[in-house]
């Protein structure tokens, strides 16, 4: 294996949420339906919102990475369902199958041989490389799954063990 394809192995990995990361879905897993519209204490959004804010993020970096005419949201409030949106399992399940598909998107972005990882996007800002929209992303992505894990444990919302 090349430095290249090491480099692409390790930021997939990364990608997924594994090693010293919760992965998505295990904090995702048995979510109780009666909890998707909760603010645990002190939290001045949902369950669902900071799931709906992982989707909105993560589809933002990946087609800013790959689409010259992508648009990002006016921050910050383009990155978050209004305060008073709520969701049923059926919206739950929709944000949850999308982030699932950005994900793989950016992962088969990596994975291509045809993506130069360190070469500036073109339509890019600042010297931006689809490493630094992946390691970003991976970023982000651990943050707040991590987040999610601690506030369902916070509000008791994961399954009796």
């Amino acid at each position: 294996m090349d430095a290249d394809q090491a480099l692409r192995k390790h930021v997939v990995s990364l990608l997924q949420g594994r090693g010293a990361h919760m992965d998505f879905e295990h904090a995702i897993a048995e979510f109780p339906a009666k909890h998707i519209n909760t603010y645990p204490p002190n939290m001045l959004y949902t369950f669902w919102h900071l799931l709906e804010h992982l989707r909105i993020t993560q589809g933002d970096i990946l087609e800013y990475a790959r689409d010259p005419k992508h648009v990002s949201p006016e921050w910050p409030e383009g990155y978050w369902p209004a305060p008073d949106a709520q969701a049923d399992e059926l919206a739950w399940q929709a944000t949850a199958n999308q982030f699932r598909s950005d994900l793989q998107g950016m992962i088969d972005l990596v994975n291509d041989p045809q993506t130069d990882l360190l070469t500036p996007i073109p339509h890019g800002h600042n010297g931006h490389t689809v490493l630094r929209e992946a390691l970003i992303l991976a970023d982000h992505n651990a943050y707040h799954i991590g987040e999610l894990g601690i506030l369902r444990q916070i509000a008791d919302a994961w399954p009796d063990h």
